[in-house]
């Protein structure tokens, strides 16, 4: 109590930001079903969601698909961004399987009810940093940084 008035602690609820990497806020789709993009073929990323001079993806190369979908939920920063390059669906299918950084993955399941209980994979997935991702051929439990698109 203070004087003659009681105290109650005050109970502040504040929207969580989550963040892709400092000072970026994560973008997240309002609907999967808004995720219009390609499922085959190659597909050439804008050079601000991938600045490499190899910006093409085969999407019909399972990891080349991976590693496009890490970059654009990563980079992204409009809207038309991801309902471009990504796919409902495919979203879905692949998301265990995608190497994000904490807060992108916190982001979406926390939006989309579908990430958060699709099914596991088995396949292992990396414990690396940022800009690391497992390729086949490194050695279990260690992730080789690549530099351009997979093959």
């Amino acid at each position: 109590m203070r004087g003659d008035r009681a105290v109650y602690p005050v109970r502040m609820t504040t929207p969580v930001v989550h963040l892709a990497r400092p000072h970026r806020p994560v973008l997240v789709a309002g609907t999967l079903s808004e995720l219009a993009g390609p499922v085959h073929g190659p597909v050439e990323l804008p050079l601000r969601l991938w600045w490499n001079p190899n910006r093409v993806f085969d999407l019909d190369q399972h990891d080349s698909l991976l590693w496009m979908y890490e970059n654009v939920l990563r980079e992204a920063v409009h809207a038309d961004e991801l309902r471009r390059y990504l796919h409902g669906p495919t979203l879905v299918r692949v998301w265990p399987e995608l190497n994000l950084p904490r807060g992108v993955r916190n982001a979406w399941e926390a939006r989309h009810r579908a990430l958060r209980t699709a099914p596991h994979s088995t396949a292992p997935h990396s414990t690396a940093p940022l800009g690391m991702a497992p390729l086949g051929t490194a050695p279990l439990g260690k992730a080789r940084l690549r530099t351009s698109p997979p093959a």
